[in-house]
């Protein structure tokens, strides 16, 4: 787990969002990602819980989630540019995945225009759920993934 009280990791994580965040707001043409216009602060501040991907000695990928009794949601997944097309995301979504098994009920959103997002999401069992215009112009797309209780 990252520690967002740790102002170093934290200042890495700042950094390493904005240039994700960058890559797909290219992708979908929309510029107010919220990670992408959160301040430090406010990044520090919320309340989701943070794993990482650390490649030579430095933060390469994140996922931060929430649970609550409707499940897992994974708020953001962000990889460096610099290390694309590594699996460092798969790694992340399965670390995730495998250390919450009592889970059931899993759900992401991604920008519609999200490629890669859309398509790491769907080889990994998830179902497109629908999506919705946020914005003029711009379409978010809902996932979910349902295992079995057992």
């Amino acid at each position: 787990m990252i520690d967002l009280q740790n102002k170093n990791i934290v200042a890495e994580l700042f950094a390493l969002q904005k240039a994700s965040y960058l890559v797909e707001a290219n992708l979908i043409n929309f510029f107010e990602i919220p990670p992408l216009v959160e301040t430090i602060n406010e990044l520090r501040e919320c309340e989701e819980s943070f794993i990482g991907y650390f490649g030579d000695s430095e933060l390469a990928g994140a996922l931060s989630f929430t649970i609550d009794e409707g499940g897992l949601t994974i708020c953001r997944m962000v990889v460096h540019p610099n290390h694309f097309r590594k699996g460092i995301a798969q790694r992340l979504l399965t670390e995730v995945e495998e250390s919450h098994r009592g889970v059931t009920v899993f759900r992401v959103t991604t920008g519609k225009e999200n490629l890669p997002a859309k398509n790491l999401y769907l080889k990994n069992g998830y179902e497109l759920m629908g999506d919705m215009e946020v914005a003029p112009g711009l379409f978010i797309i809902n996932f979910e993934k349902r295992k079995l209780e057992k």
